[in-house]
């Protein structure tokens, strides 16, 4: 159930990141308050989680969930750059992720 209860963060932390760029620096009330209760969620999520997961494992899956998902919401949703580098980029946190994943006992 950790592993769902951290997967669920991750996309929280998506959703906070999307929201925090929409706020325009906080100024946006909608998205500024989207970003406050999904980081919250996030957060609390997170914490479930690394009752019975490692701090080095739940940690990084996490960030990474939300650095990929930030990069996909970027491309897709933002229309930011899509070049070989930062697709190399992903690519590799995405290796570390499932490295990460399958040394978890």
């Amino acid at each position: 159930m950790a592993w769902v209860y951290l997967s669920f963060a991750g996309i929280l932390e998506i959703i906070w990141a999307y929201a925090m760029k929409q706020s325009h620096g906080f100024s946006r009330l909608g998205p500024t308050a989207i970003m406050v209760i999904a980081m919250i969620g996030s957060f609390w999520l997170l914490a479930v989680a690394m009752r019975t997961l490692p701090l080095g494992t739940a940690y990084t899956i996490w960030t990474g969930i939300g650095a990929v998902g930030a990069f996909l919401v970027g491309i897709t949703v933002l229309g930011e750059a899509v070049t070989p580098m930062r697709i190399a980029a992903a690519v590799l946190i995405v290796a570390g992720l499932v490295l990460m994943k399958l040394s978890a006992s």
